[in-house]
């Protein structure tokens, strides 16, 4: 029997010089633990000169989460942070009631052609902490699970009797396992709901091959192993079931429909806060009204 419940196929968008892959929300299912959007970029390598500009854009009653495999990207945002994001650091940024927040390659990368390969998810706030006051974090000690041919870094929540000092709002399980040749690691039943994304190398959870940057829903509630016989880089991620839901429209998720509809007017008439230094042309309301989905 499969120990996969449920395998879900990317949307890839095609940005000119790397993709993203865009695998939550999808139709099949919308949130895994409290991840309710799961996009991976790269591997790329970008011209010289050139680099990724995200300008200031804005987001509430959600936490972002940005973990790099190669490259550098700077974060700014409407609190005064600003980070350079760099392999092995994970950056978290609280919204809550509101934050605005830029992503841009920095000038030395841009002059040696910036790389760009790794994930950036979203996490919904749970119930009663939507609202909360804007934060930003960025962690580098990490802990590191080793065992033979396996190496684990735990991002965020507990795992492999190891946790991470990463800020968490609902129970969050977030990891990035390597294997060598022959490694394995178990992945046990530690969260409601977990997730595996292979985004390098050849992995099977339990003899089931994993296909590259397809999410795999595991079944709950039983204790499996991820090995490879030629090497991998895996994505491990998940946490508590949502019981409320939650509504998301544009960069803006919530529990409640009113409130994206008082964030998109807040955005259009500039009541957003601004980022100190990286107030300029600014990402627009799109156009067209895109629907507001409901999840689940």
């Amino acid at each position: 029997m499969s120990q996969i419940d449920l395998t879900l196929t990317p949307t890839t968008h095609d940005l000119g010089q790397f993709e993203v892959r865009r695998v939550l929300p999808a139709k099949k299912r919308t949130m895994v633990g409290p991840f309710i959007f799961v996009d991976q970029f790269g591997p790329a390598q970008l011209d010289l000169g050139t680099g990724m500009d995200v300008r200031p854009h804005p987001h509430i009653n959600l936490a972002t989460v940005t973990w790099l495999f190669e490259g550098a990207i700077e974060h700014r945002d409407s609190i005064g942070s600003f980070s350079t994001i760099r392999p092995g650091q994970v950056n978290l940024m609280t919204a809550g009631r509101g934050i605005v927040h830029s992503e841009r390659s920095p000038a030395a990368e841009r002059k040696a052609g910036p790389k760009l390969y790794g994930m950036q998810t979203w996490l919904a706030l749970p119930d009663g902490r939507e609202e909360i006051d804007p934060a930003f974090e960025a962690v580098t000690e990490l802990p590191i699970v080793e065992d033979g041919r396996a190496r684990a870094i735990v991002i965020m929540g507990e795992l492999w009797g190891e946790r991470a000092p990463t800020t968490t709002y609902a129970d969050t399980i977030y990891a990035e396992i390597m294997l060598e040749a022959g490694g394995a690691i178990p992945i046990e039943e530690d969260a409601d709901e977990r997730a595996l994304m292979l985004v390098g190398g050849e992995a099977s959870v339990d003899g089931h091959e994993l296909e590259q940057y397809t999410l795999n829903i595991l079944q709950p509630g039983r204790d499996m192993t991820l090995e490879s016989r030629t090497g991998a880089r895996v994505m491990l991620l998940g946490g508590e079931a949502f019981e409320t839901k939650r509504h998301a429209w544009w960069n803006f998720v919530s529990s409640r429909r009113e409130r994206i509809q008082q964030a998109k007017e807040d955005w259009r008439n500039h009541r957003f806060p601004e980022i100190p230094g990286d107030s300029e042309e600014r990402i627009e309301l799109p156009e067209g009204e895109p629907k507001t989905v409901t999840y689940p």
